[in-house]
């Protein structure tokens, strides 16, 4: 039998309910693990105590036969969910040391089920990045490396970089994330993993760190699309507390994995074949369409031709939420002061000039500008008007399809630093997935090859709202046909 640290997420909860390993000694081979892949940066914190502590009480539950739907598993957390004791700071310097007094309701609901908290990952300075490069505690490290014998560090995707290098690492049975323009999908798809990023209100924002809240959405990162489904059914749940939160009954997504999918109508966006598209990811989508033909579905050739202005209103829309929820950092309530003020204007500047990294500083000046009087008509109200045309054209594609297939990500891994002094381009890695924050659309990545260089690329699928257990079922179908099992070399041990 495989180690703890190498069974998929539902293969150790059956392990565990069986009594053939106990969740501390899953806890133990995990936290081994991450002491030998310091190197990755994938842990802001550790926390061994508390995980050792709470494997202790799981497995006094299954010696029982008692325990949640996760008991004992051991998870990784994204350093923007409030933990309750624990250090959570966004990655960023302005949240150092902050420990909050309460608990986001996605890890509560996890804590619920009988998870195990391994530790904090890193991020994206508050979620706000495509490459984990922003983050005040350094860049976090892909597990992948290219096959031409360089030694390249490369980016694992971003803001949820942590949660897709910890998984593909196996730092972690499962990771939480957050997507907000594609921090969930395109991580996954730069590292092999699974990601999920559910309808907008399916899962609580309460007790996240916010970044744009029209926007945020909660979900997985896991091994395969099993272990998502699993994940995302403890995490998700109305919550009165959020008040975006839906009131509608969480399925059982696991029991619709291997169900068939003939019949279904699969949508192909002609506008998602894109000027300079590496040719590896075009015939990777072609094999994508051809998988899910042979799988009995439908293929439907769509048109959305409003996909062009979904960066443009992304980088509006979202920089204006994130400078109206990031003017509470000012030195006053928690989190970083700064030392030295003559005033209190003085100490406001000073901390925000102090607290908040370059890329941070960049979107709220982007937003307050967008937000001003004189630019908020031109810019922001227009932006919204889109905004909804683009959920209006979602929704006419989805009279006429069950699914949308299109790639996760426009290029497979690349090297840190090389798109970090263009902002624009690097803002184009959202490419194909900021539609579906736009429209609040459910969207997940699946691992479906390897480019020339041995690196992970993936393919994404996007369901009608609430309509996740379809989604699951396409993924699965993905799955299935990719029979993507490719692992990184681990170099960093």
């Amino acid at each position: 039998m495989a180690g703890p640290a190498d069974m998929k997420l539902a293969e150790l909860r059956d392990a565990l309910k069986k009594k053939e390993v106990t969740s501390l000694e899953a806890t133990d081979a995990y936290l081994a693990r991450m002491d030998k892949a310091k190197a990755l940066n994938a842990y802001v914190i550790d926390t061994a105590d508390k995980a050792r502590d709470m494997a202790k009480a799981s497995d006094a539950k299954l010696t029982k036969g008692e325990g949640g739907d996760l008991e004992g598993v051991p998870l990784g957390i994204k350093d923007l969910f409030c933990t309750e004791g624990v250090q959570t700071t966004a990655g960023s310097h302005m949240l150092g040391g902050f420990a909050p007094r309460y608990e986001s309701t996605v890890t509560a609901n996890l804590w619920r089920d009988g998870a195990v908290c391994l530790g904090k990952l890193n991020m994206d300075e508050f979620a706000m990045g495509s490459s984990n490069e922003t983050s005040y505690y350094g860049n976090v490290i892909n597990p992948w490396r290219r096959n031409d014998g360089g030694n390249a560090d490369l980016t694992p995707g971003g803001s949820s970089g942590g949660s897709a290098a910890s998984v593909a690492a196996r730092l972690c049975a499962a990771a939480t994330a957050t997507d907000t323009g594609g921090s969930i999908r395109q991580p996954a798809s730069l590292t092999g993993t699974v990601g999920v990023k559910p309808t907008y209100g399916r899962c609580s924002r309460w007790g996240i760190v916010a970044f744009a809240s029209s926007l945020d959405q909660a979900g997985p990162i896991a091994q395969d699309v099993r272990d998502a489904a699993i994940m995302l059914k403890s995490m998700a749940g109305h919550d009165p507390k959020d008040s975006t939160s839906i009131d509608c009954p969480v399925p059982d997504y696991e029991a619709v994995l291997g169900q068939s999918v003939k019949g279904l109508k699969i949508g192909v966006p002609k506008e998602y074949r894109i000027d300079g598209m590496p040719e590896e990811i075009e015939k990777l989508w072609a094999e994508g369409v051809q998988w899910m033909k042979d799988a009995g579905c439908e293929i439907v050739d769509i048109s959305l031709p409003l996909t062009k202005y979904a960066l443009p209103v992304y980088y509006i829309v979202a920089p204006a939420e994130a400078s109206s929820n990031l003017a509470r950092y000012d030195g006053v309530k928690y989190g970083l002061r700064a030392s030295e003020f003559k005033d209190i204007t003085s100490m406001y500047e000073n901390t925000r000039a102090e607290g908040f990294g370059n890329e941070v500083k960049r979107r709220i000046l982007i937003g307050t500008y967008v937000l001003s009087a004189g630019y908020y008509d031109a810019y922001y109200l227009r932006a919204q008007k889109v905004r909804k045309k683009i959920f209006d054209e979602f929704t006419d594609a989805f009279s006429k399809v069950d699914l949308i297939l299109t790639p996760s990500a426009p290029s497979a891994a690349f090297g840190l630093g090389e798109k970090s002094d263009d902002p624009v381009q690097m803002y184009l890695n959202d490419v194909f997935t900021v539609t579906a924050n736009l429209a609040g659309l459910p969207g997940a990545s699946v691992p479906a090859g390897l480019d020339k260089q041995g690196l992970p690329l993936g393919l994404q699928l996007l369901a009608k709202p609430f309509d996740e257990e379809t989604m699951f079922k396409g993924m699965y179908a993905l799955e299935q046909a990719a029979n993507f099992t490719a692992r990184p070399n681990e170099w960093w041990g």
